[in-house]
This record gives C-alpha cells, structure tokens and sequence, in this order.
C-alpha cells in the first residue's frame, strides 16, 4: 500500500494534474462547467413540475427546459472553441472561433431545406448532440488555432488589431463552412448519425453494469488522491446527460427507461455526502469519535455535507493520501454502484427518467424527488447503513491512531511542564 501511495503521489497524480492542465482539456471543462447552469434550469423545472401532481391548472412549464437544457449541444458547440482560443491565448479569434462553432454546428445537424425554409429535428440540440457539438468544438478550435499561425499582415502594421483579425479569420470560417457544406449538403452524408454512431460503443460500454461500477470507481479512486476526476467529464458528462434524456423520450412514449448511468442515480443513491460517500463517516467521527481533532472536524463538516459537499471532509480528515481511510473510500466506490444498479436493474425502484442536478440538495431530499417512491428511500437508506458498515471497522483504527498522538503529545506537554 505504501508503494502504491508513493507512486501516485510522485508518478500518477502529476501526471493526472498535467492532463488536466492541457489547455484542450481545459477548454472542453470550461465549456461544460458554462452550461450547467442552463442544465440546472431543467433541474428546477423537474422540481417545480412536482407540483402538477397536486395543484389542478399548472401551466406546462417545460418549454422553459427545452429552451434551456434542450439547447444545452448548441451552447457547447459555442463554447468549446471560445474557451479552447482562450486558453491557447488567442483571446482576439475566441469571438469568431465561437460563432464559426455554431454556424458548422447547425450545417452538420443536416437540416431540410424547402422552399421558404430550414427545418431541424429540435432533439439534435440537446444531450444526444453533445458528442457532435465536442466534436466541432474541437475541430473549429484546432483550425483555427492553426491558421493562427498565418497572417495576411505584417506586425508592423497599422491597421487596428480587429480589422487585422477580421481578415485573418476569413480562411479558417471559409475552410470550416466549405468542408461542412461539402460534406453535408453536396455529399447529403448526415455527419451527426455517423458520430453517434461512431461513440455509441462507448455509450453502451458505460451504460452496462461494468462500465458503472468501474467509472464510478474510477472517479472515486481518482478523488481518494486529490485528483478531480473533471479529467474525465469531457467523456462522461455526454453519457450522464444523453442517458437522462433518453429516459426521458422513453418514458414519453410509453416505455420504461433503460439508462441506469445517469448523475441523477449518482445524485439519488450512491453519492451521499459528496463524491466518494462520506457522510457516515461525518456522522461517525461527530458521534463516536474519541480524538478532539476528529470530534471537532465532523462538527465543521456535518452541514456541507449534509448538502453533498465534503472537500473539507477530503482534505480535512485527510481522507486524500490517507491508507486508512481510502481503503474504505474505494471499497464504497464499488459497492454502492453495483447494489444501485443491481436493483435499478431488476426493477424495484424506477430509473430517474428526469433531469435533476441540483446535488446540493439536503440528503434523501433529491432522493425523493428523482424516483418519489418508499422503494427509492429504501434503497438509500440500505446503501447508508452499507457505508456505515464499510466506514466503521476503518474510522475506529483512525481514530484510535490519532487518540494516541493526542495522548502521546499531552504527555509529553505535560513532562515539559
């Protein structure tokens, strides 16, 4: 174990920091993290919604998150080249870069032009597009950042720098739009269905019960080292949200959902107290803790973790490079998913069909209101009362080591004395 600790701390986590650091990688995080709010939309929507159930005459309200988080592929298609000239310092073409995204993006959704008019089929701008919209963002980024490289003037110029970069921006816009209306429109190949395909793979490999268990591990793994697992949600985040949605479309249509790995799930059963399930180890160290240092962290921390936000917790503990405590961390990393998916699976608690994302709501709360049912509580609470049993054995060895350092240390004050 201790070689393992020595060789992420010195090999991989740096590593994993410089992935993360990448400027493109960075730029596809920036774009995600600028539209959650528009998601978090959605989420208030499917929580206002509730209300339908018990109020007679509530207006629809969900064309309010068709236009938020029913656009959310549009406004990655716009983002991801804005943040990627950012972050490769070409702050004067992110503008263009990000219009250029939307115009090669609404060309690739292949729309049928009659006479008059351009019609879209409108579920190409949500979740399902954003593996095309990433895509395009990508591309528009990395032609653009070459062209860059290239200018129709001197340094020495004195034409103002925005009409230098007016004229400097024609090629890469005529390059992308040529390509895209070569591809789209003269060879009629529909660009979005072969991406969709091309990542379906990838799709159904984290939809099964493997890639769940295992890409929840991942991310927990990841998190016991200090690392953000944001490194990989340029591959998740699609799955997470394309999933939800095709709930959603299922469940329209009269059929049950079938995409189990959705955040919604993460939200509802396996991510108590944050990533990583540490709430019952909040509980334990407020209520049984016998060392001061751990009795004052679970006063500190019980209330953000209550609402699912435990980096004090991590860091605090520390959990993060702690033997002790990872342990148990990655144990609650493979458990929780495989009981969650398990029973999701069979069909005693129903699959959340709905965006939710609202994380920080208190604990059990968003439980009930993603699957609002006595099984969906139940099945939380046999995951909390698993947990505690996989903290328990691992908190009392912790605490009993840091007792002895409080111990040993009052001691030796004492003999000072």
């Amino acid at each position: 174990m201790k070689k393992i600790i020595e060789w992420m701390n010195e090999s991989f986590a740096p590593r994993m920091n410089k992935v993360t650091r990448n400027p493109w990688v960075a730029a596809i995080q920036g774009a995600i993290t600028g539209v959650l709010p528009l998601i978090l939309v959605g989420s208030l929507i499917t929580l206002i919604s509730i209300l339908n159930d018990y109020i007679p005459g509530m207006p629809n309200l969900h064309p309010i998150s068709d236009f938020s988080f029913g656009l959310i592929s549009l406004f990655i298609a716009f983002l991801a080249p804005y943040y990627i000239m950012d972050k490769l310092q070409k702050e004067d073409r992110r503008l263009v870069a990000a219009l250029t995204g939307v115009a090669l993006f609404l060309m690739l959704l292949a729309p049928e032009f009659t006479e008059g008019t351009i019609t879209f089929a409108f579920e190409r701008f949500g979740a399902n597009g954003m593996f095309v919209s990433l895509f395009v963002g990508i591309f528009v980024g990395f032609v653009f950042y070459q062209f860059s490289k290239f200018s129709f003037f001197k340094k020495s110029s004195s034409l103002p720098d925005f009409i230098i970069v007016w004229f400097d921006t024609i090629l890469p816009i005529l390059f992308l739009l040529v390509t895209g209306w070569l591809l789209t429109i003269v060879g009629s190949f529909d660009l979005y269905s072969g991406i969709l395909s091309a990542f379906e793979p990838l799709n159904k490999i984290g939809q099964s019960f493997i890639g769940f268990v295992f890409i929840t591990f991942i991310c927990v793994f990841l998190y016991s080292f200090g690392i953000s697992p944001w490194a990989l949600f340029p591959i998740l985040f699609p799955i997470w949200i394309a999933g939800v949605e095709q709930n959603s479309i299922l469940v329209s249509q009269g059929l049950s959902p079938n995409n189990i790995h959705v955040m919604e799930t993460l939200i509802a059963w396996i991510w108590f107290g944050g990533m990583g399930s540490t709430l019952p180890l909040v509980i334990l160290m407020l209520v049984s803790a016998k060392s001061k240092h751990l009795k004052a962290l679970g006063k500190v921390t019980i209330t953000p973790s209550y609402f699912n936000i435990n980096e004090p917790v991590i860091f605090g503990t520390p959990i993060a490079f702690n033997p002790i405590l990872m342990v148990p961390m990655w144990l609650n990393g493979i458990m929780l998913p495989t009981v969650t998916y398990i029973i999701l699976n069979v069909g005693i608690v129903d699959i959340p069909q709905s965006v939710m994302h609202l994380w920080y709501l208190p604990f059990g709360i968003s439980t009930f209101i993603i699957s609002p049912s006595f099984q969906a509580i139940m099945l939380l609470l046999v995951n909390l009362t698993i947990a505690f049993i996989i903290w328990y054995p691992f908190f009392k060895v912790f605490d009993n080591q840091k007792l002895r350092g409080e111990t040993d240390k009052l001691h030796s004050e004492n003999l000072e004395g």
